[in-house]
């Protein structure tokens, strides 16, 4: 009985082996559209958003402890430290979490994390929640371009850039 079960064991085996060999690869992803490092791809929002002059902006009233949340990020992100940047940001959105301000500079501390994914959800809520309108309208839908085009969405990220135009809204004209 026991010279029957060794062969059959082996046969099972080689039979394992070959089967795992034949399996099919998992789909690829599409190649991505920029080699821009996180850093540059935040410097090419900074530069999408512009001044703001002669704009129409809306600034709200903000917690004092979330501004020194959002001064300690500002501070670790110059660092290079964007773990503990991040840190900071999230414990102020457990103070206020709907801050489209807030929720962009996570966003923008997720693409220097290369948490792409991340990135493009925060910024999207933010969006959703901003004005829609003015440098922080642009700054969100920048940086969805940038995670469309390390996702390889050529079309996704020339409808952000497209998008990046309509945040431009003149100011009113005072006399």
């Amino acid at each position: 009985m026991r010279s029957n079960v060794v062969p059959a064991i082996a046969a099972l085996a080689a039979a394992l082996s070959v089967a795992a060999c034949s399996t099919t690869p998992p789909a690829s992803q599409p190649a991505a559209l920029t080699s821009a490092s996180p850093e540059q791809m935040v410097a090419a929002i900074d530069a999408a958003a512009g001044s703001g002059e002669g704009e129409l902006a809306v600034q709200p009233l903000r917690d004092p402890m979330v501004e020194d949340l959002r001064a300690q990020a500002q501070q670790a992100r110059a660092q290079g430290n964007y773990d503990e940047a991040a840190a900071a940001l999230d414990r102020a959105l457990a103070i206020v979490a709907d801050d489209p301000a807030l929720l962009q500079e996570r966003a923008e501390t997720a693409l220097l994390q290369r948490d792409f994914e991340r990135a493009g959800t925060l910024a999207e809520r933010a969006f959703a929640l901003g004005a829609q309108v003015g440098p922080l309208c642009r700054r969100h839908w920048a940086t969805i371009e940038q995670v469309r085009l390390v996702a390889g969405d050529a079309a996704g990220a020339a409808s952000a850039r497209h998008q990046v135009q309509g945040c431009k809204v003149a100011g009113p004209n005072r006399f």
